[in-house]
């Protein structure tokens, strides 16, 4: 099983690339942390929003796999504690389909996009910029995973 970080935007920062790469290094091989980066739609032109979230989804569309679980990130969204989040992922394991969390652009994601998630989660209250959430996600799974491998890593 592979879980996906499908991620609107590119060329981040150095330090965000080799944190999300060293959570990924870190993550077992039978549950493999991977990063696809999707082009943002152009914010200038005056394109109406709608249509900026429409050909960002369709490029996150693309770039899934054929049988995947989708998961929006969002603000909106269910608010896991790391035991919540190693339960997802036990039961998650036990399908064996790939996942896809997927990160928005600046404006977040297409509504059809979020209706056709299984779920939608939130990593923070706070708001983050998209480095940083990329980050975050990796965190939260590899803790998450070590919970379930009763791996010190994970304190309570």
């Amino acid at each position: 099983m592979r879980l996906l970080a499908v991620a609107v935007g590119t060329r981040l920062p150095a330090w965000a690339d080799a944190a999300f790469a060293e959570f990924a290094k870190r993550m077992p091989r039978e549950l493999s942390l991977e990063l696809k980066e999707i082009k943002a739609e152009p914010r200038s032109g005056g394109k109406p929003v709608e249509a900026l979230l429409a050909a960002e989804a369709g490029r996150i569309r693309a770039a899934l796999p054929a049988r995947c679980r989708l998961v929006a990130l969002d603000e909106r969204g269910a608010d896991l504690a790391t035991p919540q989040l190693a339960g997802r992922l036990r039961q998650w394991m036990e399908t064996g389909d790939d996942v896809a969390f997927v990160i928005g652009g600046p404006d977040g994601l297409a509504p059809d996009l979020k209706a056709a998630a299984a779920e939608t989660l939130r990593l923070s209250s706070l708001t983050l910029p998209h480095a940083l959430a990329r980050v975050l996600l990796a965190e939260a799974l590899y803790r998450a995973t070590s919970l379930l491998k009763n791996h010190p890593y994970h304190r309570e």
